[in-house]
């Protein structure tokens, strides 16, 4: 995951454009011609989506935008470290 893509995810699109990009996605992850590599940059970028919307619950919730972003950073990094 990367922050600077999340945030510019969340800036610059609704929660349900973001929905609908996953649901595309998603639906192009499972075509049979995809590499295993391509299939990774899918999950990523699903990841990344995942996370934006994420971070637009927080600020909905009325957590300011930094915090909000350093806030699911931290959540993501906590549940690696386990």
């Amino acid at each position: 995951m990367k922050l600077p893509l999340i945030r510019q995810i969340q800036r610059s699109c609704s929660v349900e454009e973001i929905e609908t990009a996953i649901s595309v996605l998603e639906n192009i992850s499972e075509a049979p011609a995809l590499k295993s590599e391509e299939i990774d940059v899918i999950g990523e970028l699903i990841s990344n989506l995942c996370g934006a919307i994420e971070v637009h619950q927080m600020i909905a919730e009325g957590m300011p935008e930094k915090d909000a972003a350093n806030t699911f950073m931290k959540k993501v990094l906590g549940s690696i470290d386990r």
